[in-house]
Formats: structure tokens, sequence, C-alpha cells
């Protein structure tokens, strides 16, 4: 009985997703591409407010001199600029997504953000947002590899869907506390367990619905920058924070919109 309730709970939870896609499908792609670019719109615009600040950091961390310091800031600040409004125009989006990829990787080294777990994390996050919205522009027209007799699903656009569900729990990741109080262990249980099927693509819609929910509560509840006057560093790196995991948020929206891609337990469910 027990066993039937839950199939019974999930079952609802399914059509309840179902009908959310249904009554947002116009409007749905375009929320999810604004979350995603969100965290570089955000530093591009930073970078123009902090020039002097930025260029100064990367010379007294580097020793690079003034003049390299400079074409950094400029390349992150024009390149973040420049491939959100192409993403957002749906103007050559792949270039768009390399381009964004390249300042991510830059910014790994630069800001050593590869040494810094959780930050290393939440970046291979947002690699896995971009994968996802190159899967969205790419089309299904050829397979993977040209002239090899391939399955249905062995196409481009399948396996970056799949490489963007991976990347993008390792925001989650990033959220496992280790306390052991009873509420702690619920939150990183329920958390893996959605985490899971996000990955294999089972229940695809819901959980990553369910996970949306999840993450936008804890969003706006632990990085609340504007509680935090402007003259604190604390709001600086709470504002970071909150762009990165709006961020990913829209990630898991572009899963929601794309659906699980044919690499899933969803997809093969239907061939059985």
């Amino acid at each position: 009985m027990s066993g039937f309730n839950t199939n019974q709970l999930i079952s609802k939870g399914e059509d309840i997703a179902d009908e959310v896609l249904r009554r947002s499908k116009l409007f749905l792609p375009t929320i999810a591409r604004l979350c995603l670019i969100s965290t570089f719109l955000e530093d591009g615009i930073r970078m123009y407010f902090q020039w002097n600040e930025q260029r100064d950091y990367m010379d007294i961390s580097w020793g690079c001199g003034r003049f390299l310091a400079t074409i950094f800031v400029i390349f992150n600040m024009g390149g973040q600029l420049a491939g959100c409004f192409m993403v957002l125009f749906r103007f050559r989006v792949a270039i768009a997504c390399i381009l964004l990829f390249s300042i991510v990787m830059m910014q790994t080294i630069a800001y050593s953000i590869l040494w810094d777990m959780q930050f290393l994390f939440r970046n291979l996050a947002l690699v896995g947002g971009l994968l996802l919205l190159l899967a969205e522009s790419r089309a299904e027209a050829r397979s993977l590899f040209a002239g090899v007799p391939t399955l249905g699903d062995n196409k481009p656009k399948s396996y970056l869907q799949l490489t963007g569900r991976i990347l993008l729990v390792f925001m989650f990741l990033s959220l496992i506390r280790l306390e052991f109080s009873f509420l702690q262990i619920l939150e990183n249980f329920i958390g893996c367990a959605f985490m899971v099927f996000v990955t294999v693509g089972y229940k695809t819609k819901l959980t990553a619905l369910l996970l949306v929910a999840w993450l936008t509560v804890i969003n706006f509840y632990q990085n609340a920058f504007w509680t935090i006057p402007a003259y604190k560093a604390l709001r600086d790196f709470l504002k970071y924070d909150f762009f990165q995991t709006l961020s990913v948020i829209g990630g898991l929206l572009m899963v929601v919109s794309l659906g699980p891609g044919g690499v899933s337990m969803d997809e093969h469910k239907k061939r059985w």
C-alpha cells in the first residue's frame, strides 16, 4: 500500500511538472537563458564600475604589470557582456558559449579557484549550464560520428545534455554540510537523491523542478546580499554567490525545457 501511494504521489508530481512545462513553454527557455547568463552579466557590469580595483588586484596578485592587468580586465568585461547579449538575442550562441567558457576557465586560474573546492564545484556547474545552452542551440541533424552507424540517441545534443546534467550537480555538492543534526542529514539525503536522479535522467523534469524550488529558497535565504550595507565586503561575496546560484537555476530550468535527452533513463524507459 505504501509503495502504491508513493507511485501515485510521483505520478501526480509528474503531471504537475508536465502542466507547468505546457503553460510556460513559450517563455521558459528565455527565463532559463536569462538566469543562466546572470552571473556573467553581473560580473561584467561590476568590472566596469570596479575597473581600477580589478586591474590593481591582478597586477598585485600576479605581478604582470598594469598593461597585462588592463588587458585581462578588458577581456573579462567585454567577453562576458558580449557573450550575454549574444545569448539573449540568439546570435551565434555556440560562439557565445565558447567565449563564456573561456572566461570561466581563465578566472578559475587567475583567481586561484582551482584550489578552492567550493568555488571550483560552482564553476564546473556553470560549465554544465553552458553545455546545456549549447545543446539547446544545436540541431539534431547529424550523428556523433559521421559515416558510422549509430542508435537514435547517439547525437551531439544528447551527449551535451548528459554532460551538462552531470556538471550541474556539482553545485549541490558545494551545499552539502557535514553536520549531524537530523534536519541537515535529511537535507543532504534528499539533495543527493535528486542530484542522482537528474544526473541519470530519471523523472528528470520533476526532480529538476524540485531542485529549482529548493535552490531558489536556499539562494534567497543564504545569499540575501541586499540586506548587507554596501561598504561591507560580505555584500560583494554574497552577491557573487547569489548570481552564480541563479545561473545554475537557469541550467536546471534548461533541463526542464529541453528534457533529459537521448542518454537518460527516461528515454530508455520509453523503449521498454
